[in-house]
């Protein structure tokens, strides 16, 4: 069994991102069976223990996560072309009236707030930001098991044989896709849920069945809906929402000595 970083073996194990990881090991705030360890770039063995001291639980727990419905017109990163990323949509005069959760608007919500996926400039809907990378990396992880649904307004005939098609069957750039959930929403509308998500993928699904795409707009990701959360505006993530399927997102084991230096 060969050693492998700990920053990545903290990533695989969902405690958080590699980047936070590094972070933590130049606090001093990562324990490898129960010894404080220092040094970037140090390795274990997988079969390893890696706790966090108190002091990360504390950060990662101050770490924010935002729902945005976002408009046609903006990217879901950074500028490009001359339109405005989504968060720029994100201050205090757009946070829905309807977010119930005790949080307040603070500007420190906004440093390291990063997408976790992508939603077309044409598109609309759910948009999800964080600071967290253990909520990212469940989201867009390689090994990410959590679907996305779509409503998305068609203009074409489509077959049965299409139909069959779009749910399991074609491949993009030379790769074949996961199976899908797709049916008729109503008479020009299709509903896809997905559990991949690459680059324009519904509209080339649809035009390789002789569909082209006039609206598309997601309205869930995992156990998170759009729901009544007006365009253009946000709210924050609530506790019971996290997305795993337990009460929380999973918990870094804390060692012994809970204070951090």
């Amino acid at each position: 069994m060969e050693p492998v970083r700990i920053s990545k073996l903290m990533a695989q194990r969902g405690l958080c991102s590699r980047r936070e990881a590094d972070s933590y090991i130049e606090r001093g705030w990562v324990l490898l069976d129960g010894h404080p360890v220092t040094e970037l770039g140090a390795k274990a063995l997988p079969s390893q223990e890696i706790t966090l001291r108190g002091a990360a639980q504390q950060a990662q727990d101050t770490r924010v996560t935002i729902l945005l419905h976002k408009p046609m017109g903006y990217v879901s990163g950074q500028a490009e072309d001359g339109y405005r990323p989504a968060a720029s949509l994100i201050t205090a005069a757009s946070h829905w009236q309807g977010d119930r959760g005790p949080q307040r608007f603070s500007p420190a919500h906004l440093r390291g707030l990063a997408p976790a996926g992508r939603l077309d400039i044409d598109s609309t809907g759910l948009l999800v930001l964080t600071q967290d990378g253990r909520i990212a990396r469940q989201l867009i992880g390689a090994d990410s098991t959590i679907d996305k649904e779509y409503l998305v307004r068609v203009q074409g005939r489509l077959s049965a044989e299409g139909l069959a098609l779009l749910n399991h069957g074609l491949s993009l750039d030379g790769h074949a896709l996961r199976p899908a959930q797709v049916q008729w929403q109503n008479e020009d509308q299709l509903r896809f849920v997905l559990r991949e998500g690459r680059k324009r993928q519904i509209r080339r699904m649809c035009e390789l069945v002789g569909l082209k795409v006039v609206g598309l707009k997601r309205v869930r990701i995992g156990r998170w809906r759009l729901g009544d959360l007006p365009v253009g505006q946000w709210r924050y993530m609530a506790p019971h929402e996290r997305p795993d399927s337990g009460a929380g997102a999973p918990r870094a084991k804390t060692g012994g000595a809970s204070r951090g230096p």
